[in-house]
């Protein structure tokens, strides 16, 4: 093996956004991070296995570094040792460029903020190289998009599959910079050089991002009593599923004022302008910190949230496992922490 070494180490220390309840607990304890620098694995005769990006040596080890999971502590845990073997395997002409990782296949949040800046990373760490393919998921329209956007499209690209390993000559497997969803200010700044807003003319500059679905889709259960206020108040309901990239790119680099339900379609926070004003909303029973994390690392974009429910609900001693929960909350709230970050400071009085 050999390791291509890079730059960027990032400290991060940021302050607790303001928010309903203060000094949320899952806020508290994302407040800080040590992101290493850049670096890129390159392996001979290794291999890639299954769709959550499994490093293999060819010694037939696990390198962990460049093989993250959700939630595991070490490599026994890893979800490559449940089958007993690797899947079979698929033999590519190298070199081959892995940017493949837990949970970046088909997933919008991760393909944009762990497969995408990998590319970045290889590009840096290791600039002489042009692969003979790319292993990477490309089966979804956003997919598609974001690749041709990024360029990514000019080589030959090999679809990630759970029951497929790839073994090449040589294989660059890029590091993770994500790992902890801390949006490492990097990962932002590349993302928005290569995803450029290009039509923001005319585009409504209070957006609402709703979530379409039934029972247990993370849905606003409460949404057909606040969109007439939040109407009222000059918000244009959009749902950016049904937009091309590029639209989604220029609604929110156009907008000034975003309030949206906690969910993928919020990774188009990268894409905002310098004084742009976040409203997060989520379900007593799953707050999370990366789009919180993603708005700190653009200059001068003001993230407040909102926590359904009582404070008291669910504590620190509880696990965050409403993934689809509905949201379930007062209008009332709504709209107060919607005046409060129209007029620029939580402590302000709301009309």
């Amino acid at each position: 093996m050999i390791l291509h070494r890079g730059e960027h180490a990032e400290s991060i220390d940021r302050a607790i956004p303001p928010g309903d309840p203060e000094q949320h607990w899952r806020m508290v304890d994302a407040r800080a991070a040590q992101i290493p620098a850049h670096f890129v694995l390159e392996l001979r005769d290794g291999a890639v296995a299954g769709d959550w990006g499994a490093t293999i040596t060819a010694g037939g080890a696990l390198d962990l570094e460049t093989s993250e999971y959700f939630g595991i502590e070490s490599w026994r845990e890893h979800p490559v040792f449940l089958g007993g073997r690797l899947p079979p395997v698929t033999e590519l002409d190298g070199p081959v460029v892995s940017l493949t990782t837990r949970g970046g296949n088909r997933n919008y949040y991760h393909f944009l903020m762990d497969v995408l800046p990998r590319w970045g990373v290889f590009t840096e760490c290791v600039p002489d190289v042009r692969p003979s393919h790319v292993y990477i998921s490309h089966r979804t329209r956003y997919e598609q998009e974001l690749l041709a956007l990024v360029g990514l499209d000019r080589y030959p690209l090999v679809g990630v599959e759970p029951a497929t390993t790839i073994r090449a000559s040589t294989i660059y497997v890029p590091c993770l910079q994500n790992t902890l969803e801390m949006a490492p200010r990097w990962t932002v700044d590349w993302l928005r050089a290569q995803l450029p807003a290009k039509r923001t003319a005319g585009r409504p500059k209070r957006l609402y991002i709703t979530r379409r679905g039934g029972k247990n889709s993370r849905r606003l259960i409460q949404e057909r009593q606040i969109w007439p206020g939040l109407q009222r108040r000059g918000f244009e309901r959009i749902d950016p599923g049904t937009l091309s990239v590029q639209e989604q790119i220029d609604h929110f680099a156009a907008a000034e004022v975003i309030v949206g339900l906690h969910g993928a379609a919020l990774t188009n926070l990268l894409f905002c302008s310098p004084g742009a004003k976040v409203l997060e909303i989520f379900p007593v029973n799953y707050v999370k910190h990366p789009f919180w994390a993603i708005c700190s690392s653009i200059d001068d974009v003001e993230y407040h949230y909102l926590v359904a429910g009582r404070p008291d609900q669910h504590g620190r001693d509880q696990s965050m496992l409403g993934i689809q929960a509905d949201i379930d909350i007062e209008p009332g709230r709504v709209m107060t922490a919607v005046d409060r970050l129209i007029a620029g400071t939580s402590e302000e009085e709301a009309p």
